[in-house]
């Protein structure tokens, strides 16, 4: 017998080795307002299916959780893939990104024809029938070389590719019926699990809508996001001309030494779309009605502060002289921060920041007055005057960088024209595979983990900890406010997670194994040993990337 330590009823129960989760489930009674989908297994991400055979701590998951979605939405995925593999034959699906609560496909029918609604709905029926069926979603591990060669067969050449850059002896496959696929991470135990979802036609593709993260026997609301799905269009348009689509292809040119040059490239084409911001801020500037200020938002390690200062250089080479701070400078005294329902300081609520005397002090810049502006002290927690004084003069621009900038609160007493807006996202744009997109909330997660690590600000336990905090406050604070900018840009680099895992790597294996945020850690290790690492000696030190491994010198 083995001892299950249950971490939802903080009881221990015995059990045969060898019993499964799913089975372990009814005899710990607790509450469970939506279905079970997966499992912590000692802060390990695990399929109910999953066999215990020595003493173990468990966490049951739902949809609620990141793991539980994670669980869900890739299941999901396979289910949208068999559907159509079974309706055409020829087809292929490609799972682009989340975009707009769902997930974006382009599809392929595989015959040169269109994709109509009548195919949509012999999907969608199809798919029904299959949840309907409670089809287990089978898993096999094998040696590498078979995996490799059942998808040569099948013509699944992304996963291949994959496969042949990653260095494992055994890797694990999945089927639904008698189609395989691959997943990096755990499946659903079966079909039936898969009760809310939808399919539209949504641009020149298909949108996969799944449940609403706190209510999950609803759909997540959709969001038309317009500016969001161009600038991905635009990275993804660049991605396939180069033939980077996937992380096996980036691997394979890592391999052949080509780097140096893809890192040159992104660079390039950061400093090209800085630029043509640069000059459309120039224009509108020289305009009757001219734009006086310029406000940069961005989530979470977007890149905001370094994507200003660059774009500081390009707005002074077009002839401007801008002047900048940060909403951040305005935050009020520590002591007077808006509190979470625990107690803790919320630094991230709007209120956060004394927006009254921000505005106050942006009407007297452009009346032309000469304004101090005060600088936030960190350590103490005080809001300081240390004689920074600003004038906003002719052929002056005013650079407002912070995570507040869009919110209309902070400017509503300015004009319109005179604001010229800018969201810094980071939307991935490459995939492990066809049908496995990279979260973009991980890209940012990475980053901070090694900015914060690097600076002595936070352990990576504890910048695990908070990103949850952190995640809630963007979704409420600032993405809301994405589609209202004149502009986005996209901070991501197309070697960033192969340059990052050199540097991230040790600092998650410094989160301890018996703490939740274990879980997070080994999910990132695990993630990051998909790309083939890549030495940071080329990358400039002027570059965005730089602001989070360090070494940046603006």
């Amino acid at each position: 017998m083995i001892k299950i330590f249950c971490v939802n009823t903080q009881t221990t129960k015995e059990f045969p080795e060898g019993t499964t989760l799913m089975d372990m489930l009814p005899e710990f009674n607790f509450e469970q307002p939506y279905p079970i989908l997966s499992a912590k297994v000692n802060n390990v991400s695990q399929g109910l299916k999953y066999r215990a055979f020595n003493n173990r701590q468990v966490e049951f998951l739902d949809y609620r959780s990141y793991l539980g979605r994670s669980v869900y939405s890739n299941s999901l995925c396979f289910l949208l893939s068999k559907a159509l593999i079974d309706l055409f034959p020829k087809s292929k699906v490609v799972i682009r990104r989340p975009i707009s609560k769902g997930y974006f496909c382009s599809v392929d029918k595989g015959d040169g024809s269109s994709l109509t609604q009548e195919d949509l709905d012999k999907i969608c029926q199809h798919m029904k029938n299959l949840v309907e069926a409670d089809l287990p979603f089978r898993r096999f591990e094998v040696k590498q070389e078979e995996a490799i060669e059942l998808f040569s067969k099948l013509g699944y050449q992304d996963k291949v590719t994959l496969l042949k850059t990653v260095n494992d002896v055994y890797v694990n496959y999945y089927t639904l019926g008698d189609t395989p696929d691959y997943y990096y991470d755990a499946l659903l135990s079966s079909t039936g699990y898969l009760k809310k979802w939808s399919l539209t036609m949504y641009r020149d593709g298909l949108l996969l809508r799944v449940p609403d993260r706190h209510q999950p026997e609803q759909l997540a609301p959709f969001f038309e996001q317009p500016k969001t799905f161009e600038i991905f269009s635009e990275s993804f348009k660049w991605n396939k001309i180069m033939g980077l689509e996937n992380v096996g292809n980036v691997n394979m040119a890592c391999a052949k030494g080509e780097a140096p040059d893809l890192i040159k490239v992104a660079e390039a084409l950061q400093e090209k779309k800085i630029v043509q911001i640069a000059e459309e801020i120039d224009s509108r500037v020289h305009r009757d009605n001219p734009v006086r200020i310029v406000l940069i938002t961005g989530p979470s390690s977007s890149g905001k502060s370094t994507f200003c200062k660059r774009l500081s250089i390009q707005l002074k080479a077009c002839g401007l002289h801008p002047i900048s701070f940060s909403t951040d400078d305005y935050f009020v005294n520590r002591l007077d921060t808006p509190k979470l329902p625990d107690g803790s300081y919320d630094f991230d609520n709007f209120d956060t920041v004394d927006h009254e005397y921000l505005q106050n002090d942006i009407i007297k810049l452009m009346n032309g007055e000469t304004v101090e502006v005060p600088e936030y002290n960190f350590k103490t927690g005080i809001r300081e005057m240390n004689g920074k004084k600003l004038k906003l003069e002719k052929g002056m621009v005013l650079l407002v960088e912070g995570i507040h900038a869009l919110n209309p609160r902070l400017t509503d007493r300015l004009p319109d024209e005179a604001k010229y807006k800018i969201f810094i996202n980071t939307i991935t744009s490459i995939s492990l595979d066809d049908h496995n997109c990279i979260p973009t909330s991980d890209n940012r997660l990475l980053r901070r983990i090694v900015r914060d690590y690097n600076k002595g600000a936070f352990t990576a336990r504890e910048s695990i900890a908070n990103w949850p905090n952190v995640r809630r406050a963007e979704v409420k604070w600032i993405y809301s406010f994405q589609e209202n900018a004149d502009v986005m840009f996209n901070s991501t680099y197309i070697l960033e997670f192969a340059v990052l895992r050199a540097h991230a790597e040790q600092i998650l294996m410094t989160v301890p194994k018996n703490c939740p945020e274990y879980s997070d850690a080994h999910r990132l290790m695990k993630f990051l040993n998909y790309f083939t690492p890549v030495s940071d000696k080329d990358i400039p030190s002027t570059s965005l990337i730089r602001s989070f491994i360090g070494g940046s010198n603006l």
